[in-house]
């Protein structure tokens, strides 16, 4: 099992703490992680564009001349997708580019990355969330102190994730309004 610092809010040690081999030693995948951060872009994309087809676009539905006779080709709308102004044939429509991923998968993935960032010591365990009043600038002057050490994105953002052992710490976290951005995520996710 490693064996990791224990850190407070000043960034100073105050304890030690041993780490599952299990979640923290495993073999890291590099496809999982792929996979999970495609996974994970994909289902923000907003997914709104459109394009207007036939039914759509301006214009009048008359046939625009008579079917026989003139020695040009027949035409019934001026709507029509080959015509200039028509519209577009099979262009994007609104969706959603959203998509399961195996919870299986996921697991190995953050496994991968928490074993990942401590191989390369970019992982830090703070002892508790206390902060001495609600105010959004202790939590900030907290942040700044840990945004200004080397290093500890998480994998599949550029921004510090946060952790805690309870729902309810986190989302008192997640109310700071003046707090660097940061990801937020408890622990129950990690062990599944």
């Amino acid at each position: 099992m490693a064996v990791v610092d224990v850190m407070n809010l000043e960034g100073k040690k105050v304890g030690e703490v041993a780490l599952a081999d299990a979640v923290f030693a495993a073999k890291v995948n590099p496809h999982l992680l792929h996979e999970t951060v495609r996974w994970y872009l994909a289902s923000q994309r907003a997914g709104t564009h459109k394009t207007k087809g036939r039914g759509e676009v301006s214009g009048s539905g008359r046939k625009l001349w008579r079917q026989k006779g003139t020695g040009r080709a027949r035409v019934g709308s001026i709507r029509s997708s080959i015509w200039r102004k028509g519209g577009t044939v099979h262009g994007p429509q609104p969706r959603s580019y959203a998509y399961r991923l195996p919870r299986k998968v996921l697991l190995g993935a953050l496994r991968s990355a928490l074993s990942a960032k401590l191989a390369e010591q970019k992982l830090t365990v703070v002892d508790a969330w206390k902060l001495e009043s609600h105010k959004p600038r202790h939590s900030v002057r907290h942040s700044i102190v840990w945004m200004a050490r080397p290093a500890r994105f998480c994998w599949w953002s550029r921004r510090p994730t946060l952790t805690s052992s309870s729902p309810a710490a986190t989302s008192q976290a997640s109310s700071w309004s003046g707090r660097p951005r940061c990801n937020l995520m408890t622990c129950c996710v990690m062990t599944g």
